[in-house]
Order: structure tokens, then sequence, then C-alpha cells
């Protein structure tokens, strides 16, 4: 055995005490100052301007309600707009082909494919205002005007009088106004 005595820093019954007093208070004190700064922290809550009924409308509002500006129009101009502020117009082939070729063309998700009068007979029956109104405001799986918010009405209404037309409807194309 070692003759050797270790030392402890506490000599006395007082200072016992006093360690194992600090040992208790130390570790709580730390988590109440813990607990108060996170619990002290700026929150979104029922008060703030985040919970505004137009700030959630803005939140919630659907992606193709937002319309976008090319840098070179001016606000508000269409973004197919001509030089000059006048509106260019794409023909029925052109909007079908860039909007409704995808799904018409080849039947995806249940639409009717161009040409084939089968499945659009019951659609043509409905009337020209109807299958119109079907392609602005969209339908069951087909988004609002194919999903290109861009497209004026006049342009979705000769891409259903085109799409309609082929599967053997007798549409008069609309005129620009």
């Amino acid at each position: 055995m070692s003759d050797a005595h270790s030392e402890s820093p506490i000599k006395t019954p007082n200072q016992l005490i006093a360690v194992i007093v600090a040992s208790f208070v130390v570790p709580i004190a730390t988590i109440l100052l813990l607990v108060n700064f996170v619990g002290n922290t700026s929150k979104l809550g029922a008060d703030s301007a985040s919970q505004s009924p137009e700030a959630v409308a803005e939140r919630i509002r659907p992606v193709a309600d937002v319309s976008f500006t090319m840098p070179d129009q001016p606000e508000g101009a269409p973004a197919h707009a001509a030089a000059g502020g006048a509106v260019a117009l794409k023909s029925g082939e052109q909007v079908y082909n860039a909007a409704c070729a995808a799904c018409h063309g080849a039947g995806v998700a249940g639409a009717p494919k161009k040409g084939d009068s089968g499945a659009w007979s019951a659609r043509i029956g409905q009337g020209y205002d109807t299958l119109v109104s079907h392609a602005i405001k969209g339908i069951r799986g087909m988004p609002a005007k194919g999903g290109n918010a861009s497209l004026d009405d006049i342009e979705v209404a000769r891409a259903v009088v085109h799409l309609a037309n082929a599967s053997g409807a007798k549409f008069k194309e609309p005129a620009a106004k």
C-alpha cells in the first residue's frame, strides 16, 4: 500500500454542503435559463401580420394566378404583346401545338384525342360555349387554359375550335376583339 495520501480540496463539512448544493442548483439554473431563452424568441402567431386574411390568401393563391411580364414589356402587357402594344394572337393550331397536344395528342389522363370523333361527340354536343368555358376555367384533370395562364381567352377559344373541328365539329373560329 501506499503511504501517500491525496488531499481533497474540500476540507470542512460546510464546503461539502456547498459543493452538494451547487451540484444541484447550477444545472437547474442552467436549464431554466435555456428554457426562458428559447421560450421568449419572436414567434409568428395569431397576433402577427402573417395571419391576416390578405397574407393567408397570398400564400394559398394558385400558382397559375401569378402572372409575369417580360422585362421589355410595359407593366400589365400580355407576355405575347407585339411592339407598340398590339397583341399578336396565336392561331388555334399554334396554341394546340404549344399547350394542348401534350395531353390531347396522346390521350393522357383520359383527355380525348384530337380527331377521335367518338370521344368528342358528347363534348361537342354540349356546345361551343361550354367547351370554351371548360378550356378556360379547367375541368377535372385539365388545368385552366391548358396550364398556360398567359394565353388570351380568344386564343384558347381558337384552340378549342381547332381541336373540336378536327374531331367532327363545325364551329366557327372566333375573331379578335
